[in-house]
C-alpha cells in the first residue's frame, strides 16, 4: 500500500514537472474560480446581491407588462429550448451517448471520467440547494416548472459541467488549434445559453447563474487536469495530429 501510494506521487510530481505552465494556469484557474463562488455565495447570504439581481431580471421584462417576457413570442420558445439543453433528461442522455462511445472505442478511463464528472456535479449541485436554500424570484411569473432551490442554478452548473468537460475532452484528443478552439468555443456558448435562458424565464436571480457557471468551470477545469494526467501515463488516448491540407 505505502508503494503504491508512494509511486503515485512521484508521478504526479513528474507530470508536474513536466507540466510546469499548464498546470499552474490550471492551479490558478481552479482557485480563483473557487474563490469567486466563495465571495459570491457571502454577498448572496447578506442580500448585497439583491438590488443588481432584481435590475437585472426585470431588463429582460417588458418594461410596460414585466408578465411578459423581452420579445416576440417565439423568442420565448426558442429559450425554452435552450434551457432544457441544460436539463436533467437532456444532459443524461448526451453523457449516456458519449459514455457509450468511450466504452466501444475502449477508453475506459475517459469514460468513467465523464461518468463521475457529472454525476459528481450533480451530486454537489444538490448538496448547495439544500445547504443556501435560497428561494426563487418572486418578481415575475416563472416561464419554466422548478422543483429545486435557487442558488446555485443547477441547469447552470451542470451545463458547464457537462460541456466543458466534454470540450475539454475532445480538445485534449486534438492537436489542431482550430479544433480545440472550436470544441471550447462550443462548449462555453451551450454553458453561457442555458443560463442566459434561466434569468430570462424568470427562475433563477443572475447570481445564482453566475455562481452555477463558476463551479462548473472549476469543475471541468479540474477534469481537463485528471485528462492530461491520464494522457502522461497512457491511460487515455493521445492528441490526433490534424491532418495536412490537401496541394
Amino acid at each position: 500500500m505505502y508503494d503504491r501510494f508512494t509511486c503515485g506521487f512521484r508521478r504526479l510530481m513528474f507530470w508536474l514537472g513536466s507540466h510546469e505552465l499548464s498546470t499552474l494556469v490550471g492551479f490558478v484557474l481552479l482557485t480563483a474560480g473557487l474563490w469567486l463562488f466563495v465571495e459570491l455565495a457571502e454577498e448572496v447570504r447578506e442580500g448585497e446581491t439583491k438590488q443588481v439581481d432584481r435590475t437585472i431580471l426585470l431588463s429582460l421584462r417588458d418594461q410596460s407588462d414585466i408578465t411578459d417576457p423581452w420579445g416576440p413570442r417565439w423568442v420565448e420558445e426558442v429559450v425554452r429550448d435552450l434551457t432544457a439543453l441544460g436539463g436533467i433528461g437532456v444532459l443524461t442522455l448526451i453523457t449516456l451517448a458519449v459514455v457509450g462511445y468511450l466504452l466501444l472505442q475502449r477508453n475506459n478511463s475517459a469514460a468513467l471520467l465523464v461518468l463521475v464528472a457529472v454525476v459528481g456535479g450533480l451530486v454537489v449541485s444538490y448538496l448547495l440547494k439544500w445547504q443556501f436554500a435560497r428561494p426563487r424570484p418572486d418578481l415575475v411569473p416563472h416561464g419554466s416548472h422548478v422543483l429545486t432551490a435557487s442558488f446555485p442554478s443547477g441547469h447552470a452548473m451542470m451545463a458547464a459541467t457537462t460541456y466543458l468537460t466534454l470540450g475539454a475532452l475532445l480538445a485534449r484528443v486534438h492537436t489542431g488549434r482550430r479544433l480545440k478552439a472550436y470544441f471550447l468555443l462550443l462548449a462555453a456558448l451551450l454553458s453561457i445559453s442555458v443560463g442566459i435562458s434561466r434569468v430570462y424565464l424568470g427562475v433563477h436571480w443572475p447570481s445564482d447563474v453566475l455562481a452555477g457557471w463558476t463551479l462548473g468551470a472549476c469543475w471541468a477545469i479540474l477534469c481537463w487536469m485528471i485528462t492530461a494526467y491520464l494522457q502522461r501515463h497512457g491511460e487515455m488516448d493521445s492528441p490526433q495530429s490534424e491532418p495536412s491540407a490537401p496541394n
